[in-house]
């Protein structure tokens, strides 16, 4: 689980990096597959899904359902260029995902 979480931050971090070199393609597929619900399968999501609580398993799934808007976003809008403000809101909904997750499950009370 923990190596999942890593690689979630270290895709957040490539997805920044792809936006500010306005690689907005690159960074939809770093989303789309790392983050996104096709992601699911890759990180063994059902095996862990069993020792979350099941808001937990919400917030989870709330936060791929939150990628998915964001590369949509970023595929639609990206290009233009005049919708950074959007992109970046996009992006902070699945960040907002992943610290609601962090604040509301733990290994060990």
């Amino acid at each position: 689980m923990l190596e999942n979480m890593r690689d979630h931050l270290l895709a957040l971090t490539a997805i920044q990096q792809h936006l500010a070199l306005e690689a907005y393609e690159k960074a939809a597929a770093v989303a789309k597959n790392r983050l996104g619900i096709s992601a699911l399968n890759s990180h063994n999501t059902l095996y862990m899904a069993r020792f979350m609580p099941t808001a937990t398993q919400q917030i989870d799934t709330q936060m791929h359902k939150a990628t998915i808007r964001f590369v949509t976003i970023v595929q639609e809008d990206g290009l233009g260029g005049s919708t950074n403000k959007i992109i970046a809101k996009s992006l902070a909904g699945v960040v907002q995902q992943c610290a609601a997750y962090h604040s509301s499950y733990r290994v060990h009370p």
